[in-house]
């Protein structure tokens, strides 16, 4: 079973990047027959297959078109998987704020985060791309948000990260509220400098560190 296993995420993560659209469905429904946990059929499949095609963007050998191209089979296979993930159960209190900074429209994995986060049972406000700094942190206040997540894929964009925390700490928020970035350029040299609460590799892990985040700061509310 393991090697079976093993073969068919392969088998996603090469359908995305050969931009197969139909492969992908054909495995993901495989998958899906051999039992095999849509959790980890997106992330070690198709999200695995993405972060290839972007290492091959970034090296150009891929364009954005083959991007783009990519993204297609991806979503191909998530429409298949997505019904199948069990969603944890949520008490509607952790919500989080998520969306691609001002000047990006580069969404492929902040809606990869997105579908990871729901699965963990927050609710997730997806304010999509191009978003402003006040615009976000306007949402957080409006809808009571544990976390605001964000995400660039551009260099030029960063700055829009830490202007983020800068409105936060300027309106006696950032404790209260807890920041997350992502993408392409970013590092946790980069988080730790700007004053994030957090970087994550991949949708997954940035999926897990957000409920470790929401519980040490329910933790800390208790103690106090």
């Amino acid at each position: 079973m393991n090697d079976l296993r093993e073969t068919l995420l392969r088998g996603l993560s090469d359908a995305v990047v050969e931009m197969e659209e139909e492969k992908s469905v054909e495995i993901a429904k495989e998958c899906i027959e051999k039992g095999i946990n849509a959790y980890e059929a997106i992330d070690k499949g198709l999200a695995d297959g993405m972060n290839r095609a972007g290492v091959l963007y970034e090296e150009e050998e891929y364009y954005i078109p083959e991007l783009l191209m990519c993204s297609d089979a991806m979503y191909s296979g998530l429409d298949v998987l997505r019904p199948h993930l069990e969603t944890k159960d949520t008490d509607g209190k952790h919500k989080i704020v998520i969306g691609v900074v001002q000047g990006d429209t580069h969404d492929i994995g902040k809606n990869l985060v997105r579908i990871m986060m729901e699965t963990e049972g927050f609710e997730v406000i997806d304010m999509g791309r191009d978003v402003p700094p006040r615009n976000f942190v306007n949402k957080a206040k409006e809808v009571g948000a544990d976390i605001i997540v964000l995400s660039t894929l551009m260099t030029t964009t960063m700055d829009g990260m830490a202007e983020v925390i800068k409105i936060l700490k300027e309106e006696g928020l950032k404790d209260k509220v807890k920041v997350m970035i992502g993408g392409g350029p970013i590092s946790q040299s980069y988080a730790t400098k700007i004053g994030a609460d957090g970087y994550t590799t991949d949708a997954s892990k940035a999926a897990k560190f957000a409920k470790e985040l929401v519980n040490k700061n329910n933790s800390l509310v208790k103690e106090a």
